[in-house]
């Protein structure tokens, strides 16, 4: 894909460690905002707009008018701010069309009978190789699943938003283990972007500081995960990395998160409906780990 280069300026959440993204055309001045945070405190149940807002500053400050709001997935690791910037700005929300078979995973778990099958309540569901504007200049969409069944990547020219499909290239790769995931879909997501030209620029989701280094990052190329990257760079086996991943995942707590995260997000940032006392609530289903722990 040969086009101008898009600009980009990145925030980052501290308390989740995400990255959100706001790209736009230079020439056009239409923008989008990838995988947006909303504040929430999960202590008390509380939640704010405030990071959100600092997005939607730089937008103002730059002159850039948002046309998009995209996730790379539905994440497990914090909530979607994309229903308040799609309200502030009348973007549609976009994700890739595999949430479907997300929703399908969790519609039972937390009983969320008002997420349709149909996608629920994002606007655009977005197919492998499909293409859309921003101005003058052109998204493509690469499905790359294993992380989750939805995971797409958005390339724009020579930067790819990878989402939760690549690590920093000293840190490593995502977990592989949520409803759905696949640590060999997920290597084979990787190599496919990978196989992209050795300069293109990856813009990574979450950023936890591999050991060694003081300051938190999220830009990297293909050419640095290919030589550098401890989990998927050159020489290691299809094979290898699924051996590894899947024995590093049985180690791993559940994120802080996960719960409301799940629950939220499968409905494009959207809480559940308010029961009949106008309170809207998340669901905490329980596991007993043994036939005591309940009586």
């Amino acid at each position: 894909m040969t086009q101008a280069r898009a600009a980009i300026r990145a925030f980052f959440d501290e308390p989740t460690n995400t990255v959100s993204y706001l790209v736009w055309d230079p020439a056009t001045k239409r923008g989008a905002i990838i995988d947006p945070v909303l504040d929430w405190d999960n202590r008390s149940g509380t939640a704010d707009v405030a990071f959100a807002d600092r997005i939607l500053a730089a937008a103002g400050e730059e002159g850039v008018a948002i046309d998009w709001v995209l996730e790379t997935h539905a994440h497990a690791d914090h909530l979607t701010a994309a229903p308040y910037i799609k309200a502030r700005t009348g973007a549609p929300i976009g994700i890739g069309e595999h949430i479907k078979d997300v929703q399908a995973i969790f519609r039972p778990v937390f009983h969320a009978d008002d997420v349709k099958p149909e996608g629920g309540d994002f606007d655009r569901l977005f197919k492998d190789g499909e293409r859309f504007p921003l101005g003058s200049l052109e998204f493509e969409v690469l499905h790359t699943p294993g992380h989750t069944p939805a995971c797409i990547s958005y390339r724009i020219g020579d930067d790819v938003f990878v989402g939760d499909t690549l690590f920093m290239h000293d840190y490593g790769t995502a977990r592989a283990d949520f409803p759905g995931g696949d640590a060999r879909q997920l290597f084979r997501s990787m190599k496919r972007i990978l196989a992209l030209p050795p300069e293109t620029r990856l813009w990574i989701c979450h950023d936890y500081k591999a050991p060694g280094r003081d300051t938190f990052a999220w830009e990297s190329t293909v050419a640095e995960q290919r030589a550098m990257n401890p989990h998927v760079k050159d020489g290691v086996t299809e094979e290898e990395f699924v051996a590894f991943r899947t024995a590093r995942d049985a180690k791993l707590a559940a994120p802080l998160l996960l719960l409301p995260s799940i629950q939220v997000n499968i409905r494009a940032g959207r809480f559940p409906p308010a029961e009949s006392n106008g309170v809207r609530y998340l669901l905490v289903p329980v596991t007993p780990r043994t036939s005591t722990a309940l009586a």
